[in-house]
């Protein structure tokens, strides 16, 4: 997708000095806009393994990078859940089949029915939920999954473990400020712990740096002449330079307590939740 109809999808009326900095990345020419890459997205699908017989739902698919590959795997069925209508347009170009669509809805209540999915996963959206919203999601997907199916996540992280909550919050402000929507990322271990209160026995589990505006990682990302056009796009915009600059700047300023994470739960059954849980490692 180009920078035209990245534009046109996220709406050129936006003032660039205020929108989110997800959809700002998106309108400057950035296809991958997972906090560990293309990489830790495609960890996250090996482990979710998907198959011809799963029937998948995507909270949150945003312009649809996920979707794609998802769809690759030609599941029995595919259903996103996106809250906004320009980015629910975006998945809707990469939908071909009577099995395969894309709501608009809250990932915390989606109005599907209970039991529907082998499958269910999100990315870089339960960061920028509050705790009680976080639990909500998480409780949502349990509810939609069948017994013993699979949940991934892939999110913006804080190490180490124990960090002290005046740098969590000194952390959490920066991010906020930065990319302009409020950015809640939790521990390791509290994120495992999330999943784990809720139903889910984590059996994958991945980290990568917080690279996402770094060289190395926008080439890995978005191929040479993707990340070639990224950066001119950049340059040529002095308003969107300064913001983008800004997040790096945040990004790098916390690069020893920031970084990227990925699990994969399988859905424990319902008399055992709550029971038993697994140890962090």
């Amino acid at each position: 997708m180009n920078i035209n109809n990245q534009k046109e999808i996220l709406g050129e009326e936006l003032d660039t000095t205020k929108m989110p900095g997800h959809w700002l990345l998106a309108r400057l020419g950035k296809r991958v806009l997972r906090p560990g890459g293309r990489e830790l997205t495609r960890q996250m699908l090996n482990g979710l393994c998907i198959k011809s017989s799963d029937e998948v739902v995507e909270f949150a698919p945003g312009l649809g990078f996920t979707a794609q590959l998802t769809l690759n795997q030609k599941p029995a069925s595919y259903t996103a859940v996106e809250r906004d209508e320009a980015a629910a347009n975006a998945v809707r170009r990469y939908l071909t089949g009577s099995n395969q669509t894309c709501l608009i809805g809250r990932a915390e209540d989606t109005g599907l029915t209970d039991a529907t999915a082998t499958v269910v996963y999100g990315e870089a959206m339960l960061t920028m939920q509050t705790p009680g919203k976080k639990q909500q999601i998480v409780q949502e997907a349990f509810r939609l999954m069948k017994p013993t199916g699979r949940y991934g996540i892939h999110e913006l992280c804080l190490v180490p473990d124990d960090l002290d909550e005046d740098t969590k919050q000194e952390i959490q402000k920066a991010l906020t400020d930065a990319i302009h929507v409020g950015a809640r990322p939790l521990t390791v271990t509290e994120w495992r712990t999330l999943l784990e209160t809720e139903g889910f026995i984590v059996h994958t589990q991945a980290t990568a740096p917080m690279h996402l505006l770094e060289p190395k990682r926008l080439i890995q990302d978005e191929g040479f002449w993707g990340a070639l056009r990224f950066v001119g796009n950049v340059l040529r915009d002095s308003e969107a330079q300064h913001r983008v600059k800004k997040m790096r700047q945040v990004f790098q300023t916390y690069e020893e307590n920031l970084a990227a994470i990925m699990l994969v739960g399988i859905k424990r059954n319902s008399e055992e939740k709550g029971f038993d849980r697994m140890p962090s490692h």
